[in-house]
């Protein structure tokens, strides 16, 4: 593998990890149990892509409000797709949104959307903060900056 391969993988790991242990929370909190194993993979992704996005100056020169919107977009592509195969296509039922207002084929929902938009920064900060800590890359910012950002509108 090349470095930037070894970097892509591990930054996939790393983000599922982070990922997988929010989710994982979240349902301990909601409803006593915990996350499906394959978010793991599914969230590095989305972390994955919207680190990716990032990357490129002409997104990250917007302002956060459309980064949000991006990264929402997406977490949401991907969420749905995966939701597809897994719960329609193969049935294995992990997660039905069907009984929430605003959802599509029951995989993803309007709800979810905006936690997804305000979730964006996050990701966006882990990312780059990890690229800085592992490899030196980029500047450190705080990811209170971000949000600074995304509720003035800059």
């Amino acid at each position: 593998m090349t470095k930037r391969e070894d970097r892509t993988v591990s930054l996939w790991a790393l983000l599922g990890i982070v990922y997988y242990a929010m989710e994982g929370a979240f349902h301990i909190l909601t409803n006593g149990g915990w996350a499906w194993v394959g978010m793991l993979p599914i969230g590095g992704l989305c972390g994955l892509l919207i680190g990716r996005i990032n990357q490129i100056p002409a997104f990250y020169r917007r302002a956060m409000w459309l980064q949000c919107l991006a990264g929402a977009a997406a977490i949401l592509a991907v969420e749905f797709a995966s939701g597809c195969v897994v719960n329609l296509w193969w049935g294995w039922g992990i997660w039905d949104y069907s009984h929430i207002w605003g959802n599509a084929f029951g995989q993803i929902c309007l709800p979810f959307a905006a936690i997804w938009y305000l979730l964006t920064p996050t990701a966006i900060w882990l990312e780059d903060a990890l690229r800085w800590h592992i490899w030196g890359e980029g500047d450190y910012y705080t990811l209170r900056k971000l949000y600074a950002q995304l509720f003035t509108g800059r």
